[in-house]
């Protein structure tokens, strides 16, 4: 398990805010958040907004793929054809600009979970309006954890979703209660975002 707190330092002034549409690739219901991130934050910033807005916990590696180069955390034990740049050394102003349209973020190798970024929007920054991060929308609930990605998703929906599943009672445990794959809350997605925002400083 790894995670990871993002390193503190003193940002410049945004150019940019960007309006993402993050969708889990193959979901169903289709999970998805548009979330608006000021360009001055770095990848490994993203990271934290997406983990916070999606619903997921910060407990795998993550990774992305933009216009053709990786980003996220190099690992010198297992070293790759593509090298892998530090996210935390990158701005979304640098990286994206304002001609890229979308890229891949990826989280847990493991379980695989590949999400489709669209660039919905470029603004230019507004100190007032646009300088911190936020969920503006959303809809259904991410997957658990640690579920054994969307084919072991799919068996827990099916186990949950029948009380008479011999895999009910044991799933309903592990999970710690009720699941409602159509449930999205705004407010509790930007308090995460709000949350995370407080620990760095």
């Amino acid at each position: 398990m790894a995670t990871r707190k993002t390193a503190i330092r003193k940002k410049p002034a945004p150019a940019y805010a960007y309006r993402l549409l993050v969708k889990l690739e193959g979901s169903e219901p289709s999970v998805w958040r548009l979330i608006s991130v000021p360009g001055h934050m770095t990848l490994a910033d993203l990271d934290r907004v997406i983990q916070a807005a999606m619903g997921w916990t910060n407990s795998h590696l993550h990774q992305f793929g933009i216009n053709g180069t990786l980003y996220g955390i190099p690992d010198d034990e297992w070293p790759d054809d593509r090298p892998v740049l530090p996210d935390g050394g990158y701005s979304l102003d640098e990286v994206l600009g304002t001609s890229t349209e979308g890229f891949v973020y990826q989280y847990d190798f493991g379980d695989s979970w590949n999400h489709d970024v669209t660039v919905q929007g470029v603004e230019v920054a507004d100190e007032k309006r646009n300088s911190w991060p936020m969920c503006l929308a959303g809809a259904n609930a991410c997957p658990p954890e640690d579920v054994g990605g969307l084919g072991g998703y799919e068996d827990f929906l099916r186990a949950m979703g029948d009380l008479s599943h011999p895999e009910h009672d044991a799933m309903r445990r592990w999970c710690g209660g009720p699941f409602d794959p159509t449930s999205f809350d705004i407010n509790a997605a930007n308090r995460a975002i709000r949350d995370w925002l407080l620990n760095l400083r």
